[in-house]
């Protein structure tokens, strides 16, 4: 292996991702060569929910790897459908930025101290629900862009407050335009999110070992016992779905501690609900909460589109901070 070719999105966040990355697989010693690829998520002006959501970032640079144009791809994990692709393997997944959500509103406000009335602006239905049921008397907008396009609608005045993840913002070097970081007691973040996922073709085992280095065993037994949750409510929900999970001490050594949401996004109907497992069986720990919700009412719960799953299952817009 001369060259690994590393397949990335063109926004600025993919490529600062991307970038750490090729940094960290150079210092391993290997030769890096970005190679950059446009995806449907890129090119279309329409809402996610719009034009499928789950895999519009992922797709394009999935068919790179499978046709041998480039050897590792990076995605931002909540970008990956739960299905595994044939052909594929997430040979490495980092250690994970701060997965919480955080708020860039006007005079440096907070959720709390928004005025009754206030508009504020997201492209997710997990965080539409979830901030409605908050009861904060907030209009909720949707909206699309770049990081520059939705802090602008507050700078500008169009919009009080957007939400947006805190691990694009930080990647981005711009965490000093954050007014709050939002616990996860009020909004759960997206399943994976904050975490990036390495990925190559896994008959190329040259390139699985150069990218395993890479990978943080705690970071994946989180994002895998998220993934297992949304997997499952998948088949019988199509609400919008938060999830963390975090590593835990318990009595007989590390254990896995998993949260959950899923709701309607008018916020009349909303269920949160937790559940401790295993370190060594994190999928087992999501499929298990998953089935929780959906026999305390999570399979009766629907979202207004025709589009499949809430595109909040996996991608969203441009530049990834959402």
């Amino acid at each position: 292996m001369t060259v690994l070719r590393l397949g990335t999105r063109r926004s600025a966040l993919a490529t600062t991702q991307s970038g750490w990355v090729a940094d960290r697989l150079r210092e391993a010693g290997h030769d890096v060569e970005i190679v950059e690829i446009t995806t449907e998520g890129d090119v279309s002006g329409e809402l996610l929910t719009a034009i499928g959501g789950t895999g519009v970032f992922a797709a394009a640079i999935r068919r790179a790897l499978l046709d041998g144009r480039i050897d590792v791809a990076v995605h931002s994990l909540k970008d990956l459908p739960t299905a595994p692709e044939p052909g594929l393997v997430v040979a490495a997944v980092p250690v994970r930025e701060d997965s919480r959500d955080v708020l860039v509103a006007r005079d440096g406000l907070t959720l709390g101290e928004l005025p009754t009335g206030s508009v504020i602006g997201t492209g997710s239905p997990r965080r539409t629900a979830q901030i409605a049921a908050l009861g904060l008397g907030v209009e909720i907008r949707p909206i699309r862009g770049n990081v520059d396009t939705r802090i602008g609608f507050v700078s500008s005045g169009s919009l009080d407050a957007v939400v947006l993840a805190r691990a694009g913002l930080a990647r981005l070097g711009r965490l000093a335009e954050v007014t709050e970081v939002i616990d996860p007691i009020q909004v759960l973040p997206a399943p994976g999110q904050g975490a990036l996922a390495v990925e190559c073709r896994s008959d190329r085992d040259d390139v699985v070992a150069a990218v395993s280095v890479l990978d943080d065993p705690d970071t994946r037994a989180c994002v895998l016992a998220e993934r297992s949750l949304l997997a499952t409510l998948e088949a019988g929900c199509t609400a919008p779905v938060g999830a963390l999970a975090e590593v835990v001490e318990g009595d007989d050594g590390l254990e896995l501690s998993l949260r959950a949401f899923a709701g309607t996004e008018d916020g009349s109907f909303e269920l949160r609900r937790s559940l401790v497992g295993t370190y060594d069986e994190p999928e087992d720990l999501g499929s298990r909460l998953a089935r929780i919700l959906l026999e305390d009412g999570a399979a009766d719960l629907q979202v207004a589109t025709s589009a499949g799953p809430a595109p909040d299952h996996a991608p969203h817009q441009p530049e990834q901070v959402s």
